[in-house]
């Protein structure tokens, strides 16, 4: 399989995807990685490191299609290939593509992927590499930019598009690995209540231990892997008690654990608070669109309410009218509604039932995981 890897600057893709060529080593398999940036500062080795974006254009194009060039004749010597590129920069002298549409089709892909994190990770990362002044709504649109035009090249290949997330507690390196080795594994998207249960740790165990179950047997993309909602709440309440910045710790929002406590300006991620929402909605939806199925968990809340939101409601729907099988494990005592019955493929009682049947019906595949 080959695949185009995207994402903004500011994604740190290149040791995200040196952990995907790790992790395939430890499972007896091989998946050569082109890092189109390392390749662009190798033919030009007068560029001082981090200045390649402000080469004028003529010199950036010519220095990009020499390292395509050479990816395109190496490439078939690989069984699964990762090519680390970008498909859009917003930089200084504004919005330009960073490929050449005749030199992807002559790659011929399998798949392209558009990498995606929370985005006051991405802001830190990208003034941590680069001398650069861009505020969390600046790095909002790139993100969506990126996406959009990953999607369009794919569109125009013919080619499936998905976007998949680096993760926040837990890499998703081995999402990726079976995305581009394993393609005949079921591809789903875990639903599940979240604002509304945040202070339910029993509820929120509950949900872990079912992403958990779902991310051990299937390819998963999961809508809590990039979260700003939990970041907007915290600034809302930080703005109502005067505060100008709010601290969060980057290792719990998929930052490195050696990275120091960091602070976010209040203001902009009241900015950013329509954005937030807007691709919120977007990109669950586009994650429910890439997957086989949708598989919900609607837990029971103290005095037997069903833990069923307006989002998971919304995105079952979704999923329905889009033809997906739509599997839901229901906890409550009480019985779901029809709006749960009448679209639903298949309801259980619990997740264990729920991993029973998906066995039974020959759905696992060959995961084949050490460790996992």
């Amino acid at each position: 399989m080959r695949a185009i890897v995207t994402g903004q600057v500011g994604m740190d893709k290149k040791s995200y995807l040196q952990g995907v060529v790790d992790f395939a080593g430890q499972q007896g398999e091989t998946v050569k990685l082109f890092n189109i940036g390392d390749m662009m500062y190798a033919e030009g080795r007068d560029i001082r490191p981090g200045r390649i974006l402000d080469l004028p254009w003529s010199r950036l194009n010519s220095l990009r299609r020499a390292a395509m060039k050479d990816i395109i004749a190496e490439a078939p010597n690989h069984d699964h290939v990762m090519v680390n590129t970008h498909a859009t920069f917003r930089w200084r002298h504004g919005l330009f593509p960073a490929f050449d549409l005749d030199q992807i089709q002559r790659f011929d892909p399998d798949l392209l992927i558009c990498l995606v994190d929370n985005i006051e990770v991405v802001h830190h990362r990208l003034h941590e590499e680069h001398d650069i002044d861009a505020t969390l709504k600046d790095c909002m649109v790139w993100r969506e930019e990126e996406i959009l035009a990953t999607e369009i090249i794919a569109q125009a290949l013919h080619k499936p598009f998905y976007i998949v997330s680096r993760g926040r507690h837990v890499s998703t390196t081995p999402t990726m690995f079976r995305l581009i080795t394993r393609p005949e594994l079921k591809k789903v998207y875990p639903s599940f209540p979240m604002s509304h249960v945040v202070d339910m740790p029993d509820v929120l165990k509950e949900i872990e231990d079912f992403r958990a179950a779902l991310a051990k047997h299937f390819v998963t993309f999961d809508p809590a892997d990039v979260d700003e909602k939990l970041l907007l709440d915290q600034a809302i309440a930080a703005a109502k008690e005067g505060q100008d910045f709010i601290t969060y710790e980057p290792h719990a929002y998929g930052g490195s654990r050696d990275m120091p406590p960091l602070k976010v300006k209040v203001r902009e991620v009241l900015d950013i608070a329509g954005d937030i929402d807007g691709q919120i909605y977007m990109r669950d939806f586009k994650l429910i669109d890439q997957s086989d199925m949708i598989v919900s968990l609607v837990p029971e809340l103290p005095g037997g309410v069903p833990a069923l939101s307006s989002g998971v409601e919304r995105e079952l729907q979704h999923a329905f009218e889009h033809t997906k099988e739509v599997y839901i494990v229901w906890k409550p005592k009480k019985n779901p509604s029809p709006f749960i019955t009448e679209t639903a493929t298949k309801i259980f009682g619990s997740v264990k039932e729920a991993l029973e049947y998906f066995e039974e019906v020959g759905m696992f595949g060959q995961v084949n995981l050490f460790g996992h």
